[in-house]
This record gives C-alpha cells, structure tokens and sequence, in this order.
C-alpha cells in the first residue's frame, strides 16, 4: 500500500485542489508587470480601499503596504492572470529577503504556436530577458531564458 492510497482512504470524497505557481522576488510588482507584459496575462488589481481600511482598523501597517505606479498595493506580493480563454494557474509572486543564488529547480515553459516561437524568443529579448542557454530533443527546439531577477524559463 502506498502513502496516497492511504491517504486517500482516509476521506469520503476525492480532494480537490487548485494549483497556484509562487515566485520568489525582490520586486514582487515590477515582475509581475514584466511577466504580464510577456504572457499577455493582467495583473490581478489589489483593492486600496480594503487595504486602507486594513491599516486603519489596526489589521495591517503601514509598512506592509507600498505604492507601485501610483496605487496603493500590498507590500509582499502581486498575482498575474491568464485570459479567461487559456486555462493556466494564477501567478503569484511573493517579496523575499534574499537574492536569488542558485539555478531554479523549477521553471516555466512557455509554448507559443510553432509558427510564433522567433517572434516570441525576440519579444522576450525586447522586454529584458536574457538567453541563457537553448536545447533540442527530436524536432523540439527551445531557448532557456532569464527574467528580470535571474529566473530561469524556456520559450
């Protein structure tokens, strides 16, 4: 017997879960904005009023709060979004202390239509990513990039 299967006889019903991808950043807003501008993706809008409001009732401070382009945001992290026609989980990136030293363990994958992959290799360059390797397996060819804080993803 397996640790999932005994995991899952002990509940009733099935668990289901949601998957949210979590990045780790020095700049949380700024790379969400820049992974928006790449994907094609909104960054999910924070709500000033409830974080003023927060601050207010004594339920958060003002330190945990910042203002990015003009509004009003929380401090430790912004989301980005697919459009409703692609079918892809949140992404949230989260404020850390530390700066990023080690290659990811994990990373994105990003698959434009065949015919797209040069446009969307020169995009990504347009918008600061930084080629950092490529590979090929069969007829599947992809570059490995950089984003704006060194993480990894391939295109």
């Amino acid at each position: 017997m397996t640790l999932l299967s005994t995991a899952r006889r002990s509940y009733d019903v099935p668990m289901e879960m949601s998957v949210q991808v979590t990045i780790d950043s020095a700049h949380p807003h700024r790379q969400a904005d820049w992974w928006a501008e790449l994907l094609g993706w909104s960054v999910e809008p924070q709500d000033a009023a409830f974080i003023r409001r927060m601050v207010d009732e004594g339920q958060a401070t003002v330190e945990e709060t910042a203002e990015h382009d003009g509004r009003l945001v929380w401090r430790a992290g912004a989301a980005i979004n697919a459009p409703e026609h692609i079918r892809a989980p949140r992404i949230l990136f989260v404020e850390v202390p530390e700066d990023k030293t080690v290659k990811n363990r994990v990373h994105l994958d990003l698959r434009p239509a065949a015919e797209d992959a040069e446009a969307a290799r020169a995009r990504a360059m347009e918008l600061g990513a930084v080629p950092i390797g490529s590979g090929q397996q069969g007829p599947h060819a992809w570059t490995v990039f950089s984003d704006l804080e060194g993480n990894e993803f391939c295109l």
